[in-house]
């Protein structure tokens, strides 16, 4: 199951950018310089009044690191195409898949191993509501 929500268009709140990037490795103390604040709408949304949250139900996309409980951001203006994740209607049903085009058949594909790829098909009824653009979850 798939939770939708909408996007409010205006910022609320900007946070500090710092200037340098944070290594994996051994911190550096002295870089403590903040670049700009950073909006979080312009970071992860590109067409803002084609863009919708939803949050994530299930653990079939686990190997994608999209897990149950995540938001994902998907933007509509953005044309689904061969291996991207998509947020999709099948039957009357929303879902998180990776659309696949394989030897002339579309499928969506689930990222754990337990789940069967779905082929789709003209009778069943098929539409993509938009591509995921990123995931958000805690760590």
């Amino acid at each position: 199951m798939v939770k939708v929500f909408g996007f409010e268009k205006r910022t609320r709140r900007q946070l500090p950018l710092f200037l340098t990037n944070v290594p994996a490795g051994f911190p550096s103390p002295a870089d403590d310089y903040i670049d700009r604040k950073l909006d979080l709408n312009e970071y992860l949304i590109q067409h803002p009044s084609a863009t919708f949250f939803v949050r994530v139900e299930g653990e079939s996309m686990t190997g994608a690191g999209i897990n149950s409980g995540d938001i994902l951001v998907v933007d509509r203006a953005l044309e689904p195409a061969d291996k991207k994740v998509v947020i999709a209607n099948v039957g009357g049903e929303l879902t998180v898949k990776r659309i696949r085009a394989i030897k002339g058949k579309l499928y969506l594909t689930a990222e754990n191993p337990e789940f069967e790829p779905i082929l789709i098909n003209e009778e069943e009824g098929f539409d993509v509501w938009g591509v995921v653009t990123c995931v958000l979850h805690p760590l």
